[in-house]
């Protein structure tokens, strides 16, 4: 049994992650700003679900948060850097500054402060698993992606370099790359409450789940400490990185 410690677990990947892992035997730490949500997935999942508010963005509550858990909880096994967001399709010139400021606070800051707060530990007992939640975005651009997709293209690369630091360590660090998911509010966010428009952009198409994501990450938690995947990017049949797109008069 592994304690799994999952940012942004009040809805979508989150608490996909949680309730695999939990069905998977092990023990979670499910964290997120929106409290009574918290308290509804630890009413379905129970006691070996343990639920902490916590916002990434807030550096001193994440510094602060590993010593504030209960003391058998807080040897932390795997670490889920799943809290993310994104804002709007628009060109960049006509984005708000503000939503580029918590893109970056939220995918950014708030994934390396949480991983600078676990990572010591797992170094000193030679063992652990950090799972950072990239996206494709990081990898292939798209009109209006711009904030969104270099937030994913830093994740990608931080993740890498942990490795490079962690060389000859039973530490692993992973960068799960999903493309096209439905079935969480990320799109809903994106259009800041835009129903319609969040389901328009799934009509027609077969897109990937969030219980999708959530087995991949059971499939790489349960690799042998030898093994390191570095990255793992998956799509729905429906979806490809190409062709490129050329505008025309």
């Amino acid at each position: 049994m592994k304690t799994i410690l999952v940012t942004g677990a009040t809805a979508g990947f989150g608490a996909a992650f949680a309730r695999r892992f939990i069905k998977d035997g092990h023990r979670v730490i499910a964290t997120g700003r929106r409290v009574e949500r918290l308290k509804a997935l630890q009413a379905e999942l129970g006691e070996n679900l343990h639920i902490a508010a916590l916002d990434v963005t807030d550096k001193d509550a994440v510094a602060a948060f590993i010593p504030s858990l209960p003391e058998p909880w807080q040897q932390i096994d795997v670490l889920v850097n799943n809290a993310g967001l994104a804002f709007g399709l628009g060109p960049a010139w006509e984005s708000d500054l503000e939503d580029w400021d918590k893109v970056v606070a939220t995918n950014i800051t708030g994934l390396i402060h949480m991983t600078r707060a676990v990572l010591p530990q797992m170094v000193a007992r030679d063992d652990g698993i950090i799972l950072n939640l990239g996206s494709t975005a990081g990898e292939y651009p798209y009109p209006g992606g711009h904030i969104y997709g270099a937030s994913k293209a830093f994740v990608r690369h931080f993740s890498i370099n942990l490795r490079a630091d962690l060389v000859g360590k039973n530490v692993r660090v992973t960068d799960i790359e999903p493309g096209l998911v439905s079935g969480t509010e990320f799109s809903t966010l994106r259009f800041k409450g835009d129903a319609d428009r969040a389901a328009s952009l799934y009509q027609g198409v077969q897109p990937l789940t969030a219980e999708d994501i959530a087995e991949t990450a059971s499939w790489l938690v349960s690799r042998p400490k030898h093994m390191n995947i570095n990255r793992i990017e998956m799509m729905p049949t429906c979806q490809a990185s190409g062709p490129l797109v050329t505008k025309r008069d």
